[in-house]
């Protein structure tokens, strides 16, 4: 396959999707309106919705259909951003190459805007059209256990607690997993709901899910240590300056890239039983693990 017109085919469609589903700027109280959308359009690769929707084609699916789901994880995604960029928690002036948003609009907005995107990714989600297996309760607690207290804001909280102590690799594992690898894999497992995915289908994917969230995450600590911030788009170093947990840091940056390579190919290995159905989530896993920013 292209993967490269792959990849810019679904941007596009998320990226008109979410123009679609979003308040205009012009829509009153216009403030809170464009701070959503200077953040959600602020660039970024989309992964989590790009991969909602290949999960979905893996299984026969269609786009169409998955991408209310495609875009609420992108609004949660956002909202995680702006969030974790404020002084009272990473205090970072850059994301995706652009002011964070409290540089832009002040630390209120800033809260209001993830607040609000975060708020209407339910709405998405409950407009979205329910599969066979999965109803529209289905869909919406999957959504919300992923950005909830025992995933996403779990990890995030054990991130900032982690600031400044020496942690073990379980501790460190158990925020990957929860702030980076439940959303992504939640990303997966809506897509394959949308296409109404058999039990058996969805573990399949689920497991897929988790093994490229935690390369994901392992990858983001490499680069943050080798790259630029210009090449990232985000402050470099940062993570070494707030003294968190890295797998470069507790593993070495060799056994960090060794990390990365044996949770790709475990990746891979959980899609063998979709054959080239799930060519486009391979391709992906690849393109993650090779990335520069």
């Amino acid at each position: 396959m292209d993967f490269s017109r792959y990849w810019a085919g679904r941007q596009k469609q998320v990226d008109a999707a979410l123009d679609r589903l979003l308040p205009s700027a012009k829509t009153r109280p216009k403030t809170i309106h464009e701070a959503m959308r200077y953040s959600i359009f602020a660039g970024g690769k989309r992964l989590r919705p790009v991969i909602c929707l290949a999960a979905a084609e893996t299984l026969g699916g269609r786009t169409e259909a998955a991408l209310p789901l495609a875009c609420a994880v992108e609004c949660i995604h956002t909202y995680s951003l702006i969030h974790d960029d404020l002084p009272a928690m990473d205090n970072d002036d850059f994301r995706r190459g652009k002011a964070t948003s409290h540089k832009v609009y002040g630390e209120g907005i800033a809260i209001l805007a993830g607040d609000a995107l975060l708020t209407i990714a339910f709405e998405m989600v409950a407009n979205a059209r329910p599969a066979p297996r999965y109803g529209t309760a289905a869909l919406v607690l999957e959504l919300a256990h992923a950005s909830g207290s025992q995933a996403l804001v779990a990890g995030q909280v054990a991130d900032l607690e982690g600031e400044g102590k020496k942690l073990k690799l379980p501790d460190l594992q158990y925020i990957h997993h929860n702030k980076t690898a439940a959303l992504i894999t939640s990303s997966i497992r809506l897509g394959a709901m949308s296409a109404n995915a058999t039990p058996r289908e969805l573990a399949g994917l689920t497991e897929f899910g988790l093994s490229l969230g935690l390369a994901f995450q392992v990858i983001d600590d490499i680069l943050d240590v080798t790259q630029t911030t210009e090449q990232l788009g985000k402050s470099a170093g940062k993570d070494v300056a707030a003294q968190k947990a890295t797998y470069p840091a507790l593993l070495g940056l060799e056994k960090a890239k060794k990390e990365a390579d044996r949770l790709t190919a475990r990746a891979r290995a959980a899609l063998k039983p979709f054959g080239k159905n799930a060519q486009a989530l391979s391709a992906i896993a690849d393109y993650l693990l090779a990335r520069e920013n």
